[in-house]
């Protein structure tokens, strides 16, 4: 099995007809996704490649059924295309606009917990998500990803996401899904509930999660390990050599006084019983050794 997206997904590119929305949306129909529409305002009728371009969400649905979105909106409107694709009745939200004003990214969460409660939104600012020869919504390369499991992968950076799935499949090693949840302040979808996913999928045998600096999203997920999850983890925390107050790379990557540390997270995640490794190299290796013995 797969989490979040399979085979069945139906997709709908908010920002089709755009530079980056065209060139993955084709990328992600080239890998076998089911890309059903395009959905850029003022431009219904029209189509790219073949998909239809309908002006707004709601019409694209009723049109074709779709079930996710994939936002490639810039980031002055695309928390309001978030929201525009819940309120469609999507159930399941990529969004990998990077830059979006935390402020609407705080909104826009808000929004969604309060008035759609079964919409799930993955990112902003993500690479998106890959069940390796079924689904691939967002822009990562479908060639580095192996199919056929058992690992599931949970990764707040992008670049380590790409990595961990060519590490993996460099070693033989299938995956089941692979989550990029983002480096922002207000993530729509989190580590923990990504593990609570991997745990419930019987396909998933292991699971590899990669963090970084900042916030405390990690040491949640430790606690969440120690008390409900069972299959072996491997993590990786980016950041050991990181400054206090200075932002690296993401957003919702500083660490602030005491709190943040990659020190804090591995320690915290090693008293989980986690197996926490020192480069993403050593995370493939010690995933492939532990597949080895399932």
């Amino acid at each position: 099995m797969s989490i979040f997206v399979d085979e069945t997904t139906k997709v709908v590119v908010q920002g089709l007809t755009g530079g980056q929305g065209r060139f993955h949306g084709l990328r992600n129909r080239a890998y076998g996704t089911q890309i059903v529409a395009g959905v850029t305002p003022g431009k219904g009728g029209q189509d790219v490649e073949g998909i239809p371009i309908y002006d707004t969400v709601a019409e694209a649905v009723a049109a074709t059924g779709a079930n996710a979105s994939f936002v490639s909106v810039p980031p002055k409107g695309a928390a309001q295309a978030i929201l525009e694709a819940a309120e469609a009745g999507i159930p399941f939200i990529v969004c990998i606009t990077e830059g979006i004003p935390a402020h609407d990214e705080a909104r826009a969460y808000n929004i969604l917990v309060e008035r759609h409660p079964g919409t799930r939104l993955l990112g902003p600012n993500c690479p998106g998500i890959i069940s390796p020869a079924k689904c691939n919504i967002g822009i990562t390369a479908g060639e580095i990803a192996q199919p056929g499991g058992p690992v599931g992968i949970v990764s707040r950076s992008g670049t380590l996401t790409y990595q961990a799935l060519y590490e993996l499949k460099q070693l033989g090693v299938g995956v089941t899904t692979c989550v990029g949840i983002g480096g922002d302040p207000v993530p729509g979808t989190n580590f923990v509930d990504c593990l609570e996913a991997f745990q419930a999928d019987p396909d998933t045998k292991a699971i590899a999660m990669f963090g970084e600096i900042g916030g405390s999203e990690e040491e949640k997920a430790a606690r969440f390990i120690a008390d409900h999850v069972d299959k072996p983890v491997v993590a990786y925390i980016a950041g050991v050599t990181a400054p206090p107050g200075k932002k690296m790379g993401h957003a919702g990557a500083i660490i602030s006084g005491s709190q943040g540390t990659a020190q804090a997270k591995m320690e915290a995640l090693a008293a989980a019983r986690v197996h926490v490794v020192n480069n993403p190299t050593e995370a493939g290796e010690k995933m492939a050794e532990l597949v080895k013995a399932l």
